[in-house]
């Protein structure tokens, strides 16, 4: 398996093609490593990786705010030496990426002054314009990054990497749109603005000698109109190479990007050609990044030529044990990211620490999780995320479980799985049935348990995952029989007519919208076919892969559609309504459904005319078992949906919340 093979990084070896790399995680609000982040790490050197990235990491009080990792005093050294250590005591190489991010600082995190960069170009994801830097500016933070260098050499890392990705300083000095100087660091030319970057690398290396690794991380293609494409990134990658640059990792885009980059509507290794293209250039190891999220794919990827080394991040978050789960050719019981950004992106966007889905221990490494004191025999109704987790983690601990399900395992996942870019969700019901037949649970599927079946199961817990239903919307006409709920919609149901109108503009509603709005278009499959086969001109193609043969209205009655979706996803999926065609209104209520439309309130009253209704307004928990039966147990416990209507993160935490407390 090449994935496992050795790779010479210069002055070092990977003991295998297995890279973690950099990822802000939140554990360190003030800059310090905390022992949090210090279990967490060494629990990816322990799971196998063969190069953990940690980062980024600042080079002075300018380069990012207070909450990332910081090299920019000796006084992080001692935190950052007993990081370095725990890495590379169970074989992995520790690695930390320096980073300044120029205009993509926010003044308020450095004291209201604007931030720095190559030229004052308003920043789009700021909304600020930073200020221009002078020649001593430059030269000044050029001699940071060697210092923060040195730091990470005396702090015992094995290799120092530059991020000179994502829109940070250094692509902002590569890039004609955000470099407009007219002195030696401008120019019209990729080597002319490649000039700051190109004498960062040549101060550091000098600054490394032999003792540590240079490696680059780049972004391959910049994805802003007017930026660097996959043909700059591969000259920068060969500037980078003559000033001896041991590797290049290699990603894809900017912050501002309006192309999604890590979520799960990205099909697998879909950036790996961006690698490619700069392997064809080098000769020094190539990293491939973005979507990797099973070892099979990175098998896939290095068999194919494309890269040298495979860079795993939110998937390492999600199973610290994928290199060993490799290694051991057991790909199928790897706990897989599904892209979603819940807990990962979401957090570090709201300024939190970050969570997972599919691996609620994260940030919780160093908690034990110690057996049952006593042996309990635990009933769990309801086999959705919540139930099947705390069923795994209880019967993990020494419980015996038997979990009830009446209709079929994995609950509401199934229906989020059949919206459009959502497909990888149902492998978290999948993983969850894994880990609770392989704990012991006994799973009954297709019983529904009455009360006093549930009160004569003897158990000496009951955990209640029922789950949620939909709310009932009075509205006059919500009887008629073109009206539909979301649930049969993304269960696969049959829409009449052409015309559709979705009421409810939160998370399901935005679903629907898209999933109905798509039916009819070219697929993915058929688009590269006409595309190879040259049958159709490629904006004709564009055309049909975006038409569907719905035409779609979304209903919001608050100010904003999509309100209850996550930062690092919203953004995506309202483009999608967009691009589909889908039409919003929002800030206006229906206010009746007729026999020819929704007719909506407000002022300028009007009628959308419609052939079919879908309801989107909601869900309330399910608790009626529960409200029967609870004060009748000897313990009782409400999770997930059932509890409150959330998100999936939310009902998996609770299932492992309860299961490591029973």
């Amino acid at each position: 398996m090449r994935l496992l093979e050795p790779l010479d990084l210069r002055r070092r070896e990977m003991r295998n093609r297995i890279v973690m790399p950099a990822m802000h995680l939140g554990f360190t609000p003030d800059g310090v490593v905390s022992q949090r982040l210090i279990d967490f790490y060494e629990a990816r050197s322990r799971g196998g990786a063969g190069l953990i990235v940690v980062g980024a990491c600042t080079i002075d009080e300018e380069a990012g705010g207070p909450f990332f990792l910081s090299l920019r005093e000796d006084r992080f050294v001692p935190g950052m030496t007993e990081l370095a250590s725990a890495i590379r005591r169970h074989g992995a190489l520790a690695g930390v990426q320096l980073l300044h991010a120029g205009r993509y600082v926010h003044s308020f995190l450095i004291g209201g002054r604007p931030a720095l960069a190559p030229s004052a170009v308003p920043s789009r994801y700021t909304r600020e314009t930073p200020r221009a830097m002078t020649i001593e500016e430059i030269r000044t933070v050029q001699e940071h990054y060697a210092a923060a260098a040195a730091r990470a050499v005396a702090a015992g890392f094995d290799v120092v990497e530059i991020i000179a990705s994502a829109g940070y300083l250094i692509p902002q000095f590569l890039s004609p749109v955000t470099n407009r100087r007219e002195d030696e660091y401008g120019g019209r030319t990729l080597r002319e603005r490649a000039r700051f970057g190109i004498e960062v690398a040549r101060r550091v290396r000098a600054t490394l000698g032999d003792r540590a690794t240079l490696g680059f991380r780049i972004a391959g293609n910049d994805f802003v109109p007017g930026g660097n494409t996959n043909r700059e990134a591969a000259e920068f990658a060969a500037l980078l190479e003559a000033e001896g640059v041991d590797y290049v990792s290699v990603t894809g885009g900017w912050h501002e990007t309006r192309v999604p980059q890590i979520i799960a509507a990205v099909p697998p290794g879909a950036y790996a050609y961006l690698a490619r293209g700069v392997r064809e250039r080098v000769s020094i190891p190539v990293f491939a990044a973005n979507r990797i999220h099973r070892p099979a794919i990175g098998e896939r990827l290095l068999a194919d030529g494309l890269c040298d080394a495979v860079c795993f991040g939110r998937a390492l978050i999600a199973d610290p044990e994928l290199p060993r789960k490799a290694a051991a050719g057991l790909d199928d019981r790897v706990t897989r990211c599904v892209g979603c950004a819940q807990g990962c992106f979401d957090k570090v966007m709201s300024l939190e620490p970050v969570t997972c889905m599919v691996n609620p221990r994260v940030g919780r490494e160093g908690e034990p999780t110690p057996p049952a004191a006593r042996r309990k025999r635990v009933v769990v109704v309801g086999g959705g995320p919540a139930g099947l987790m705390a069923a795994a983690v209880a019967a993990e601990r020494g419980h015996a479980v038997t979990l009830y399900e009446r209709d079929r395992l994995g609950g509401q996942l199934a229906l989020a799985a059949s919206s459009p870019g959502r497909e990888d969700l149902w492998s978290v019901a999948e993983d969850l049935v894994r880990r609770a037949q392989a704990a012991g649970v006994e799973l009954r599927v297709g019983r529904e348990l009455g009360a006093d079946e549930l009160l004569g199961r003897g158990a000496d817990a009951v955990v209640f995952a029922t789950g949620a239903r939909p709310l009932r919307l009075s509205l006059p006409g919500i009887d008629r029989p073109h009206v539909m709920h979301a649930w049969d919609v993304l269960s696969g149901r049959r829409i009449p007519g052409r015309r559709v109108v979705v009421l409810g503009g939160g998370a399901v509603g935005v679903d629907v919208a898209r999933h109905v709005a798509q039916l009819g278009a070219l697929d993915a499959a058929t688009v590269r076919f006409l595309l190879v086969e040259e049958a159709e001109e490629p904006e004709e193609l564009r055309r049909l892969a975006r038409t569907g043969t719905r035409q779609v209205t979304l209903v919001e009655m608050r100010p904003k559609i999509g309100a209850d979706i996550g930062l690092s996803t919203r953004w995506s999926l309202l483009q999608d309504l967009e691009r589909y065609g889908v039409t919003t209104v929002a800030g206006r209520r229906a206010e009746e459904i007729t026999p020819e439309g929704v007719r909506l309130a407000g002022e300028g009253a009007s009628l959308v005319p419609c052939d079919t209704v879908v309801v989107a307004v909601g869900a309330e928990p399910e608790r009626t078992l529960y409200d029967a039966t609870a004060s009748r147990l000897p313990e009782a416990h409400r999770i997930g949906d059932a509890r409150e209507v959330r998100r999936a993160l939310d009902a998996v935490a609770d299932g492992w919340t309860v299961g490591t407390s029973l």
